[in-house]
């Protein structure tokens, strides 16, 4: 069985924990020597309740019911002796030691409490104290936010601790405050406690969020004014003015029904908003508005553009060798301004080689290069409206320079893999070479499963564009032994290939000089 002593303030007991076996005796001993005091108090928690053990007064022992006849008290030394243990006797075991004019050694902590001046408070303007309460004897307090600790800067947030309480004063409190929930923790040497934890509503805003509107609105289309007033506890309430008159229109949204029916919007007119939290009694009001909503004729009149139409080459072109013109036209509206973008960044005339008409109503590259393939896109708008088109052009070019990755040594049975590499649009298609031999490959990598002396040499790779007719080669140098490749430098591995290559050349010399000898 364990039983832990723990110090109090006054160091009155040792270090625990102290160790007895089931059925035994034991004595728990104190650090106080022939103390003056009116009563000793010994008590057991099991981690869940407290009761008293027994009381040793000047002149008499009083033992609770349920330790009678188990335990007895040293009057001198305040030794606790405790028989014949049992299983419900494993736990934390206390002494509180009271003087003669009432003074206690020590006393667990108990009933942490938090209180507020305030049941709610608004950003800014309010002043918060929060007080912390506890019983308990050399007491130390700590506030937390969360999980984390609250720390005073002593200007806004100030802290000031008493024997039994701590007081936290939060002046022109912020929604950031006591986010928590916030804790209070209070402790000495014998145990720590903490409160439950505590919430406080801090009511904030209004602020208002700007919104982008157009200048002119078709009318009968799906538009309207929004009000936003995000950062707002609790949520705010919207009212609308036509110049200085409210409207009778609530909500965050105004619709353009709404204003048609009041009769408005037939000319640039100021509209705006206010925003009101019933709890901070702040009112923001919002930028005016200004707005003329068009009315037009269903379908839509020759002002509003429609049918726009980006039309580009359907012929072949090939970098290098071709030109084209690409043309933005609507068949209805007037075009105010025309925008053009290739694969959605705007797009200028650069380097002479683009040009634009008068108009930008059309695009002319001169010659092409492969960077001019992309999506185009072409933008038309006026006051009313505003419709684009795109188109995708393709450039064909290459291939680039070929380029092959790979092992330029290997050892028998390794597998090896070799890649081939041509930036071509279309993409190119290849095919290789071993020793000038063409062979059956057709795909951009050369895969051999396992390596033998055989495939030894210089293995080409080409790749080719159908539409351009451009060929582009590369070639790489193979060299397979057997042994350990591991501690070759790169200029042995070099020098093997070279003396592969060269018994391959003295090969092929003598089989031809042998050749013409015979008769």
């Amino acid at each position: 069985v364990d039983f832990y002593g723990r110090c109090a303030g006054a160091d009155i007991l040792p270090d625990g924990p102290v160790d007895a076996t089931l059925g035994s005796d034991v004595v728990l001993k104190t650090l106080l020597t022939n103390p003056e005091y009116a009563f000793m108090i010994w008590s057991f928690s099991d981690g869940t309740d407290q009761v008293n053990i027994a009381t040793q007064g000047q002149t008499a022992l009083k033992v609770n019911s349920r330790y009678e006849s188990r335990v007895s008290v040293n009057a001198t030394d305040g030794y606790l002796t405790l028989r014949k243990l049992t299983r419900e006797d494993n736990g934390d075991y206390s002494l509180t030691v009271v003087s003669a004019d009432g003074t206690t050694s020590t006393e667990p902590v108990s009933d942490v409490l938090i209180s507020s001046d305030v049941s709610e408070a608004v950003e800014h303007n309010s002043t918060v104290v929060l007080t912390c309460t506890a019983k308990g004897s050399y007491l130390k307090f700590a506030w937390l936010n969360g999980n984390l600790p609250l720390v005073a800067d002593n200007k806004r947030i100030t802290l000031k601790n008493a024997d039994t309480s701590s007081t936290l004063t939060v002046t022109g409190i912020l929604r950031s405050d006591l986010t928590g929930p916030v804790y209070c923790t209070a402790t000495n040497n014998l145990q720590k406690e903490k409160s439950a934890p505590f919430n406080l509503t801090v009511h904030y805003g209004v602020t208002i969020s700007p919104t982008d509107t157009p200048r002119y609105v078709r009318a009968k289309s799906n538009f309207n004014l929004s009000c936003s007033a995000p950062s707002s506890s609790p949520a705010a309430s919207f009212t609308w003015f036509h110049g200085e008159k409210q409207m009778e229109a609530t909500g965050p949204v105004l619709t353009l029904e709404v204003i048609q029916k009041l009769g408005l919007g037939k000319k640039v007119e100021a509209f705006s908003c206010k925003a009101e939290n019933a709890k901070t009694r702040r009112v923001i009001a919002s930028s005016n508005v200004h707005g003329e909503f068009l009315t037009l004729s269903s379908p839509p009149s020759p002002d509003a553009i429609s049918g726009v139409k980006l039309t580009g080459p359907g012929s072949t072109l090939v970098a290098g060798n071709s030109s084209t013109n690409l043309s933005c036209k609507a068949t209805a509206g007037t075009v105010a301004t025309t925008t053009w973008l290739k694969d959605g960044a705007p797009l200028s005339a650069s380097g002479g080689r683009l040009v634009f008409s008068e108009d930008k109503s059309s695009l002319k590259i001169q010659p092409l290069q492969k960077e001019d393939g992309g999506e185009y896109k072409c933008q038309l708008t006026n006051p009313v409206s505003s419709e684009h088109d795109s188109f995708r052009l393709v450039v064909n070019f290459g291939p680039e320079p070929a380029a092959v990755q790979g092992k330029d040594a290997v050892e028998v049975n390794d597998p090896v893999t070799l890649t081939c590499s041509a930036q071509s649009v279309p993409p190119a298609s290849y095919t290789w070479k071993l020793n000038g031999t063409l062979t059956a490959v057709k795909t951009a990598e050369y895969v051999i499963e396992k390596a033998s002396f055989k495939n030894s040499g210089t293995y080409t790779c080409e790749a080719h564009n159908a539409v351009t007719g451009q060929n582009s080669t590369y070639s790489h140098t193979l060299a397979v032994k057997e042994g350990d490749l591991d501690g070759l430098s790169d200029g042995a591995i070099a020098g093997i290939v070279i003396a592969i290559l060269v018994a391959l050349a003295a090969a092929i010399g003598l089989t031809f000089y042998c050749r013409q000898k015979v008769p």
